[in-house]
Formats: C-alpha cells, structure tokens, sequence
C-alpha cells in the first residue's frame, strides 16, 4: 500500500527542505495542501534515460543513400 503524505502550505513552508529529504530518503510522493484541497505534488526523480535509451533501441531506419528522396515509389504511383 502506497501511503504518501499530506500537509498544508503553510506547514509545507517553513520546513520545506526537511520534507524534501523525507522525499529524497523515503521514495514516497508529498501531497500539499491549500485550504484542504491538494495542489501540488512533490516525487522523488528517477533518471530514466537508460529506459528510453532502451525503447528506442533498434527503431531507427537504416538508409543505404540518406541524401535520396524518400518516399519516391510513392510519388511515382501517383502519376
């Protein structure tokens, strides 16, 4: 079970940088509050650049001649 926790701007305020170690150390988000609604959010960051490295891995297309017109059967079908 996820429990992150809550508190009111003007608790937030003058101990932000504590909560943000909380954060940072506990890997659990931090829900601020304005007049008991939430709004705003605080995540711990996770570098996530191996992942996307990862996704897009083998997408690219290879061109025998990059500097040809791609496409160009397709402008011929159109004649």
């Amino acid at each position: 079970m996820n429990m992150n926790k809550i508190v009111s701007k003007s608790e937030f305020k003058p101990k932000a940088l504590h909560y943000f170690r909380i954060v940072e150390q506990s890997g659990k988000e931090l829900i601020i509050t304005d007049h008991g609604k939430p709004v705003l959010k605080i995540i711990p960051y996770k570098d996530q650049t191996d992942e996307m490295i990862k996704r897009l891995r083998n997408t690219a297309k290879h061109y025998v001649d990059p500097t040809q017109p791609v496409g160009l059967e397709d402008w011929n079908s159109l004649k």
